[in-house]
């Protein structure tokens, strides 16, 4: 039986006891047991707490327990939700970087590819042209035979950025000497004397200059275009 039960049976049988009391008391004279408001008031109260129901209390509390789980589950459902959008961005993140470094891995594999390619053209065109000593030597050479000359011994694509030089430097006489600083030469090496390391002849011979003056612009400025660009901003090599 629970509390509340009891409480209720314990009012009803007291008030039971004192309804008995009270018809006792008239029965005997009692002045108190003729105030019939009094017993209807605690019969009226008695009446009231015996018809509580018993499960009451026990559904306020499991009415308040299910609020509370409701409420706990909606932020469980909130905190899992921040939680998976985190994890999304994250992700998301990580597979932006991981896109860009494979676009930038892919670029420098793809320059790389192209600069080895025109290396190899290059290769190519060099082995192609002819050499200094392929020519015979001659008195002396005209422009358009020295011209010709650098025409098959200078690769294709470089040869307008030689001539570019050559034409600022000595107007292609393979005998132009600077009287101040000693340059000699179609490209005017200083001193003229270096260009000994091509051949003998350096003074002499066009083929000889034009091969002295394709190495040291291949070696110090990688191409004639790189010399030539160079010299224009410059104006000397």
């Amino acid at each position: 039986m629970s509390r509340i039960s009891v409480r209720g049976f314990a009012v009803a049988s007291a008030t039971a006891v004192t309804t008995v009391g009270a018809v006792v008391g008239v029965a005997a004279g009692d002045p108190q047991a003729t105030q019939p408001e009094k017993f209807e008031a605690t019969a009226a109260d008695a009446t009231l707490l015996a018809d509580i129901p018993a499960g009451q209390q026990a559904q306020v509390q499991v009415a308040s327990l299910t609020q509370q789980a409701e409420a706990q589950a909606a932020a469980a459902d909130t905190a899992a939700q921040q939680s998976a959008w985190e994890a999304a961005r994250l992700q998301a993140a990580k597979d932006a970087e991981a896109k860009k470094a494979a676009a930038e891995k892919e670029a420098a594999e793809k320059e790389r590819k192209e600069r080895e390619e025109r290396e190899k053209r290059e290769r190519a065109s060099r082995d192609a042209v002819r050499d200094a000593s392929s020519f015979a030597a001659q008195s002396s050479y005209s422009v358009a035979e020295v011209q010709a000359m650098a025409r098959q011994m200078v690769p294709g694509g470089q040869f307008q950025c030689f001539s570019n030089i050559v034409d600022h430097e000595s107007s292609w006489n393979y005998r132009a000497q600077n009287p101040s600083s000693g340059a000699y030469g179609l490209v005017q090496a200083l001193p003229g004397s270096k260009m000994a390391s091509a051949g003998a002849d350096w003074q002499t011979n066009p083929a000889t200059q034009i091969k002295w003056g394709l190495n040291y612009m291949n070696e110090r400025y990688g191409s004639p275009c790189g010399a030539w660009s160079f010299w224009q901003a410059n104006h000397w090599y």
